[in-house]
């Protein structure tokens, strides 16, 4: 497995962008919410920010990442649900977004830098 960790500044330091950061990871959950429409949200968070604070850039790239990988997983768990084993894996798929989502904000309203795991890198 590959470090998909960006080079240069990913650390949020002012509060605003702190603030920013974490909004920016948990508006993930609205991929589970109301998918798919819920990917757009995030993206607009990101292209309308990063100029204003560079530093949300990567964090912008690393959540649309996961988010396009999350849609991946959850149209493969709904197809499995002919196959009934996305009866139980979908669950697990939209709870495991919720829950890497919300992790996510908290390490943006911490500053830090948040990788997903099992997020195919789409964009670099």
């Amino acid at each position: 497995m590959y470090n998909m960790q960006p080079q240069g500044n990913t650390s949020l330091q002012t509060p605003d962008e702190k603030q920013m950061g974490m909004f920016l990871h948990l508006s993930g959950i609205a991929q589970v919410v109301i998918f798919p429409i819920g990917i757009v949200l995030p993206i607009i968070l990101w292209q309308t920010q990063k100029d204003k604070m560079p530093a949300l850039d990567a964090h912008g790239k690393m959540v649309t990442n996961f988010m396009i990988s999350l849609s991946i997983y959850l149209v493969v768990s709904f197809f499995l649900m002919f196959l009934l084993i996305g009866f139980l894996l979908l669950p697990l798929v939209a709870l495991g977004g919720i829950i890497l989502s919300v992790m996510g904000g908290i390490k943006a309203n911490n500053g830090e830098f948040y990788e997903y795991p099992l997020t195919i890198k789409f964009i670099k």
